[in-house]
């Protein structure tokens, strides 16, 4: 009965989640729905497992989420982002108007804005460019989706995803864990993807199809849509609803003054992780006072914040004065940090109540007997509670939590590589995740005017496919050559 219940409560938060219900009232329901099957005391799991846990993650990450939310804000409203995607496009041309696109975004989301910002910004441009060009509207998700969602959230060295920063604290790892593989994914995921998009481009060609429904790209209603913020919010940290909250400067910096603050985010970020942290003295962090924690614990999350921070800080001196009021675009921005996070830890509180479950240990056996060895059965775990929460950051963290010092002890016995773990971890949470019912998925359909049927194919190969390529290679070049 203990499995059926974790089975039910998790297929009913699955299915209610999909039909526009809050995960904020959702998932408790759902881990007392599972408790209660197992006979488990459920007042005692609603206090103090789901809530413990949900508040260890918002305590852990919630600074991440903040400062993401609130970079991104401002670049939007200083028009920071759309200056950068309006060189690429310029300097590209119409010819290379799919690799202008996914490049945009790929440079913009690598530098730290927020997924959403990014969605709400190429849009438009993208249909401008496509139109131009003479490419079907129905490709414009996918252009976008590669350059935003793939190898910038979980593949790039040093990228400030909230999915890279989550496998830090418990293997003790660094935003740049592996970085010659993840390069190699990179590659990869963004070779295929291109492949795959230019050639449904030649096909469209052949076919005659031009760019089709010319009807503006409809980004004021997809972020006025409840439904699209109920699901967008547990997939990544900004609340679409803030998107319009406040006011964007109509016009940009210059292109170098706009990039500028992308380039603080990558380079404190590796100052901080190579220099900085390395020489400090932490010892003061095991005192009880402290959380009785170490610096590696606590370092991969710091360096991303203290990058965040810097570029927010060297953004509003250089862009500062172009933001029409800088107190709704900070508001704004730190008000779109709240939802999203509160609901992924929701989803981490749900994981909790069914890992302390005495069914569970047969789920957790299940996993860590699956062939292939320790990395395998990392992927699958990820891939799998990532596919059904819709959400990589809120799989990633429930995986890691049930089965993170398994993992941890594994490597110490094998010799197996943290950081390799931690890419594969990462890769792997963020392939599933783009089913039809993801919050990013949705709010991008929504974004581009177009439907699942019309877009979700390409947005399946260039996101699903193609990660699940990234992933296989990793795992074999790890397991053959080790962590590089």
């Amino acid at each position: 009965m203990g499995l059926f219940g974790i089975l039910l409560g998790l297929s009913l938060l699955v299915w209610l989640a999909y039909r526009g219900w809050s995960v904020l009232l959702l998932a408790p329901a759902a881990a007392l729905l599972a408790a209660a099957f197992a006979q488990e005391p459920l007042l005692a799991h609603w206090t103090q497992t789901f809530m413990g846990s949900a508040a260890r993650f918002i305590a852990q990450f919630f600074p991440l989420f903040l400062l993401g939310a609130l970079f991104g804000k401002l670049m939007e409203d200083s028009g920071c982002v759309s200056s950068i995607a309006r060189w690429m496009t310029g300097a590209l041309g119409t010819q290379r108007a799919m690799l202008a696109v996914v490049l945009a975004g790929a440079a913009v989301t690598y530098g730290g804005v927020s997924l959403f910002v990014a969605f709400f910004v190429l849009a438009p441009m993208a249909q401008a460019l496509f139109r131009e060009a003479g490419i079907p509207r129905r490709l414009m998700p996918a252009a976008i989706a590669l350059g935003t969602t793939t190898f910038t959230m979980s593949a790039m060295p040093g990228t400030p995803s909230i999915q890279n920063a989550i496998p830090m604290p418990f293997f003790a790892t660094t935003p740049f864990a592996a970085p010659g593989l993840g390069l190699v994914a990179t590659a990869v995921m963004l070779g295929f993807g291109l492949w795959w998009l230019a050639r449904q481009e030649a096909r469209a060609r052949a076919a005659g199809e031009g760019f089709g429904d010319t009807t503006p790209a409809p980004v004021q209603a997809a972020a006025d849509d409840p439904l699209v913020r109920e699901r967008a919010t547990v997939a990544r940290e900004f609340d679409p609803a803030e998107i319009r909250r406040s006011a964007a400067t109509q016009e940009g910096p210059p292109v170098l003054l706009a990039a500028l603050p992308l380039v603080v985010v990558v380079g404190v970020n590796l100052l901080m992780t190579a220099l900085v942290l390395p020489r400090l003295d932490a010892g003061f962090l095991a005192e009880p006072r402290w959380g009785g924690t170490s610096l590696s614990a606590v370092a991969g999350v710091w360096s991303v914040a203290t990058a965040l921070a810097a570029a927010i800080l060297v953004l509003l001196v250089l862009n500062g004065r172009r933001l029409p009021s800088v107190r709704a675009s900070m508001d704004a921005g730190a008000n779109a940090a709240v939802l999203p996070v509160f609901a992924v830890a929701s989803l981490v509180g749900f994981g909790a109540v069914v890992a302390a479950l005495p069914a569970f240990a047969g789920v957790r056996d299940w996993v860590l007997g699956i062939g292939g060895g320790p990395l395998v059965s990392l992927a699958v775990a990820t891939n799998v509670l990532a596919a059904l929460t819709g959400s990589a950051s809120g799989g990633l963290t429930i995986a890691l939590q049930a089965l993170g010092p398994t993992y941890m002890e594994l490597a110490a016995a094998t010799g197996l590589d943290p950081g390799l773990m931690h890419r594969v971890a990462v890769i792997g949470a963020g392939t599933l995740d783009s089913l039809p019912h993801n919050g990013a998925v949705v709010t991008l359909l929504a974004v581009c005017g177009t439907t699942h049927r019309q877009s979700y194919l390409d947005i399946v190969v260039v996101c699903i496919v193609g990660a699940l390529l990234a992933l296989g290679v990793v795992i074999v070049a790890g397991s053959l050559v080790g962590s590089f």
